[in-house]
């Protein structure tokens, strides 16, 4: 089983302080995700799980906010599923994107950049 996890830092849910790195991310895995990182692509640490307790079911979306101080550009995307399998994106300029969607078929995962 493929899960995709995504770390996110300096997160923020109040529109108000919406930074330019802010996207929506599309779950069209099929698979149910348990843990999301977003983390500057100049990390080495992937930081807490954006979901905490929840999950993404398929099908469903998550917006993903940031702070307006934020100035990094350039941003790394994990996700994981419940067995802790995962699939990373890296290097991703998230002042260029504002939509990602994610798919699993077949044994290959693979993202689409809008």
């Amino acid at each position: 089983m493929l899960v995709l996890a995504a770390q996110a830092a300096l997160l923020t849910s109040m529109p108000a302080f919406a930074g330019e790195q802010d996207f929506t991310l599309h779950n069209k895995t099929g698979i149910e995700i348990h843990a999301l990182y977003v983390a500057p692509h100049s990390s080495d640490d992937w930081g807490e799980d954006i979901l905490g307790q929840k999950t993404l079911e398929p099908g469903k979306s998550i917006d993903i906010k940031f702070r307006r101080a934020e100035k990094a550009a350039h941003w790394d995307l994990r996700v994981e599923d419940e067995a802790g399998h995962s699939v990373s994106w890296s290097d991703i300029n998230l002042k260029e994107i504002e939509e990602i969607t994610i798919h699993y078929k077949d044994g290959k995962a693979w993202a689409d950049f809008k």
